[in-house]
Parts: C-alpha cells; structure tokens; sequence
C-alpha cells in the first residue's frame, strides 16, 4: 500500500497506481514509468496470460503432445530443454529476466523490445539495499517533481501578480489622463469666463466715461455731440471670441445683502423676473408678489423698477455678464 499511496501523492488515480504495480511485480518505478506513458488511457480488461508466448515453443510442444499420444515410448527426459520448466520469460534484446506476461507487456511499452523467449532461469527477487536503493530513487523522483510543481506554481503566481499590476498602471494612467483632460476644460472655462468679465468692465467703463463727457458738455452749454466708441475698447475685441448679439445665455453675479454671493446662468430671453425668483428661493422665501429688497447694478449704477422685471436680460443689457447688488428695502 505503500506504493499506491506514492503514487496517489504523485497525482495518479488509485485504480491505475494498483494496476501500475500489479504489471510491474510492485515495482514503484517501472510503476510510474508505465503511469506517465499510460495515464490518460482507459485501463485495459485483464485476461488470464497466455501459457507460452513464443509462436515457435507453442508448435514445438503441440508436435511433441502429439507424438506422445501415437507413439509408446517411456516418458520425457528431465535433460530435454523442450520439457524443463518455465520459470521466466527473457528479453533477448537485453537479457532481462520478466516473472509475467504483465511484465512483458510494461517492459516492451517502455522499452521497444519485441524478442522475448521462455526461460528455466528464476527471476531473483530484490535484496533489502536493492529495494532500499529503488525507494530511494522513487523519492528523489517525487521530490523532483514536487520542486518542478512549486516551482511552476510560483511563476504562474508571480506572472499573475505582474498581470495585475499592469493592469492596476494601465488604469492609474487612464484616470489621470482623465483628470488632465478635466482640469484643462477647467481651466479653459475660466479663462473664458475671465475674458467675459473683462470685456463688460471695458464696456461700463466706456459708458461712464461718455456720460461724464455728456454731462460736461451740457454745463458748458455745449450741445452734446454723439461720442464714438473709446479707444480702450479696441485692445478688448481680439479677446472677446464672438461679438455679444451672439450669446444665448448670460452668466450673471448676485451679492446678498449678508455679504454672499450667488452665480447663476439664465437666458438672455428670460426676465429679470427670473433672477428676482431665484434670489427669493435661494432665500428660503415663499415667492409672493411682495419683494422686500432692491435689485441694482453697481456699474453704471441702476435701480430696477417694477416695469424693469418685466423686460428681458438682453433689453437690461445684462449678456453676456453682469453683476447685480440686492439691499433691504428701508421701512
């Protein structure tokens, strides 16, 4: 049982590591040697071996029967070779002496060797350091191939663990680029918004400027002229990417009277109204015909009227941008 448990360790089935040793007399490593060739055949039904295995020794002794059945003569010699007693079959390729026709079979599949004979020579059993030196072997082989095991399992694990920390840098790298591509869409909405805010300065400005000249003219007793737009403008339209009739939407800033400041984007179609209704519900107020705060623009400074809620942001001259200062009505 010995053997069947080596084999089993091995990774054999239990069947064939005792049909293994059964051909091979309970030798463990013709046993494996057999297995490894064999393992992935079905096992083969056993038959009771045939008595001679050479055709020629089998007409031999089928003509001696015979001459003995019609002729009277005394019985056989104990000299005649033809009658001595098989006790072994030989290889005669390489002298090896087998103790079953199991054994043959096992030998011819490793081997090759098709010549086999009947002999009267006994096969010797193993001594005990024979044995001892087969064990031996037998375990420096399992040792071998536990080591070829672990050792192919570590470089299964090994190329498993570079798969997946490849495939964790492959990710890392995507998601980074995806940030990148994030913040510079960031970064170019800013600038965007920058150049906005910019070009509508330039414009009050250039507006404060034409009223204070209006005004000077008039109390000089001038007869205002119209003014052509300020120089200062032109630096501003190469950064202003499309001119203002074409924005749909304006972006406009509404401080609080608390001191903070909400951002909101409407369409430029949309009432100021809108922004009133906005400002109420950010407020946590219910919206009610009664709006206790002004609404005013800072630059040029604009107090919005009840008739101004109902124009548009466009006809306000809120677009692209603006800021708009909420204050507590006095009571």
């Amino acid at each position: 049982m010995d053997g069947v448990n080596q084999l089993m360790e091995m990774g054999f089935l239990k069947e064939k590591a005792e049909y293994a040793l059964k051909i091979s007399n309970n030798n463990v490593e013709q046993a494996m040697e057999w297995l490894l060739v064999h393992n992935n055949e079905d096992l083969p039904v056993e038959t009771p071996p045939p008595t001679v295995t050479n055709p020629e020794t089998a007409t031999t002794e089928a003509k001696t029967d015979e001459s003995s059945k019609t002729e009277e003569s005394p019985g056989p010699s104990s000299e005649d070779p033809s009658n001595a007693e098989v006790k072994s079959i030989k290889c005669e390729d390489c002298n090896k002496l087998f103790r079953s026709q199991l054994e043959v079979e096992f030998h011819a599949t490793k081997s090759g060797h098709m010549n086999f004979s009947e002999s009267t020579e006994e096969k010797k059993p193993l001594t005990e350091e024979e044995k001892k030196q087969q064990l031996a072997l037998i375990d420096e082989k399992i040792k071998a191939k536990r080591a070829e095991r672990e050792k192919r399992e570590k470089e299964e694990a090994l190329e498993r663990e570079k798969m997946r920390i490849k495939s964790g840098k492959d990710l890392t790298e995507v998601k980074r680029k995806m940030e990148e591509e994030e913040m510079k869409k960031i970064v170019e909405q800013r600038k965007r918004e920058k150049q906005e805010e910019k070009a509508a300065r330039e414009r009050v400005r250039a507006q404060i400027e034409s009223d204070k000249a209006a005004r000077r003219a008039k109390a000089a007793g001038i007869e205002p002229t119209p003014i052509s737009p300020p120089t200062v403008s032109q630096p501003v339209q190469p950064v202003v990417a499309t001119p203002p009739k074409d924005y749909k939407e304006t972006r406009i800033q509404i401080r609080l009277p608390n001191g903070a400041t909400l951002v909101e984007t409407f369409n430029k179609q949309e009432q100021l109204a809108a922004v009133r209704l906005f400002v109420q519900l950010k407020q946590g107020e219910a919206p009610t015909g009664v709006f206790p705060f002004s609404m005013m623009t800072p630059f040029p400074r604009k107090v919005f009227t009840s008739e101004d809620f109902e124009k548009s942001l466009e006809e306000l001259q809120l677009v692209p941008s603006a800021t708009i200062t909420v204050t507590k009505n006095s009571s």
